[in-house]
């Protein structure tokens, strides 16, 4: 009987340690096949960076990539602890579109019930958006921005065909913003709903290795 071929690996990139630690904090069991959580740094130039040396590692070569963390939501009524699910992420450079949207959108309402999960275009930048900028990039159809999606996603396509997907937990909004009284709070709730995703992003994962009919 001849070998299976080892099932294609899954990296999952963030940029900070509070965003690693939530991952590992929610377990690795029922993954199939070997998963790396890594840990990029802030902003996209870390974040280029970071995924092209992971990606040219052979035993990462054929990689699924799914970006995640915590973002700012660009939507009146966004709430911290809210999930958004990229249809697309866009940057200066080009727009990449993300694969299973409507499979992650399901296994996370089922991985957190009760939450609300936004879906469209994530947009990137290089810096944190606040006030009119904020309003300026919701009037482009973003519904949310971070600083490392875009580029993660564009070095992952830019490395090999892949499937790239993006989740990001809201941590700030527009009537939440991070610099006001009772961030910690909601810095609290994004950090318990990031701990709880792994799930979701592993079914992903599962779908992307099934047989196409």
């Amino acid at each position: 009987m001849s070998a299976q071929p080892a099932p294609a690996p899954l990296l999952i990139a963030c940029a900070l340690g509070i965003e690693q630690f939530a991952l590992r904090a929610g377990g690795r069991g029922g993954a199939d096949g070997p998963v790396t959580v890594l840990r990029t740094g802030m902003g996209p130039v870390a974040a280029e960076r970071a995924v092209t040396r992971m990606l040219a590692d052979p035993a990462l070569r054929d990689a699924a990539v799914l970006a995640t963390g915590f973002c700012a939501g660009l939507a009146p009524g966004m709430h911290p602890g809210d999930l958004v699910v990229a249809e697309e992420t866009r940057d200066p450079r080009g727009t990449t579109p993300c694969v299973g949207t409507e499979l992650l959108v399901k296994e996370l309402a089922r991985a957190l019930p009760g939450r609300t999960v936004h879906t469209g275009p994530l947009t990137g930048s290089d810096h944190v958006v606040r006030g009119p900028e904020r309003s300026a990039l919701r009037a482009t159809g973003a519904i949310a921005v971070d600083m490392e999606s875009a580029v993660t996603l564009l070095s992952a396509v830019h490395a090999g065909e892949r499937p790239v997907a993006a989740v990001r937990v809201v941590v700030d909004a527009p009537e939440h913003e991070l610099v006001r009284i009772g961030t910690v709070r909601g810095g609290i709730s994004a950090f318990r709903v990031l701990r709880s995703v792994l799930p979701a992003f592993f079914e992903w994962h599962r779908s992307l290795l099934l047989p196409r009919r």
